[in-house]
């Protein structure tokens, strides 16, 4: 499972990846302290903003891998 995050105007920038066999793995400038992953299950990976700003203004995707 994978999330990007595309602020306006820009192209999409990976934040964080994370998989059942591998801890989360975050691209530099990211990390937990602000963008949280929690593995419920095999099939469900919540992805929580902590303390949000205007600075986090984007959209934000989650794109999954099955291989």
């Amino acid at each position: 499972m994978f999330w990007y995050q595309q602020p306006p105007r820009n192209g999409l920038k990976l934040i964080v990846g994370t998989s059942t066999w591998t801890h989360n793995f975050y691209e530099d400038g990211y990390s937990e302290a602000k963008f949280e992953v929690i593995r419920k299950s095999s099939n469900y990976v919540l992805m929580t903003i902590k303390n949000v700003t205007s600075k986090d203004e984007a959209t934000y995707f989650c794109a999954a891998s099955d291989h």
